[in-house]
């Protein structure tokens, strides 16, 4: 079952957050629902189709969103006091470590993208101004 699946990650990698998720993280998870799961469709036919620049902006709204929550859930990993939680959390430098490595792509990706948007000459926007 999914519930035991998760408990066994829950425990495995000392992830208080997944089994009783303060409310500032469930918040987070009610935007990766309602606004983060709608983005990879879109964003998939506008790379799979390729040239479609109409994505730099929503690319870009999509990576800051996601980064900034990954700072956040981050620094909660690094330091939060465990030892208060009812579900055991990391005690150990390295059990931080370990959960912050779980965690650490969902950053690293968007942090990827966001650049690409920035720096890519193809996502550039160049208005061109109308003649009268």
């Amino acid at each position: 079952q999914l519930t035991d699946l998760l408990q066994q990650y829950a425990t495995a990698f000392r992830d208080p957050m997944m089994l009783q998720p303060p409310e500032w993280f469930k918040a987070f998870i009610y935007c990766e629902a309602f606004l983060q799961l709608p983005f990879f469709p879109v964003a998939a036919y506008a790379f799979l189709k390729g040239g479609c620049r109409w994505i730099r902006t929503p690319a870009i709204i999509y990576s800051t969103h996601v980064a900034t929550s990954l700072f956040a859930i981050l620094a909660h990993i690094l330091f939060h006091d465990f030892s208060k939680s009812e579900q055991a959390g990391p005690q150990t430098l390295r059990e931080r470590l370990v959960l912050l490595s779980i965690y650490l792509p969902y950053l690293l990706i968007p942090l990827l993208l966001l650049f690409t948007m920035l720096c890519n000459p193809h996502y550039k926007h160049v208005e061109k101004r109308k003649r009268k």
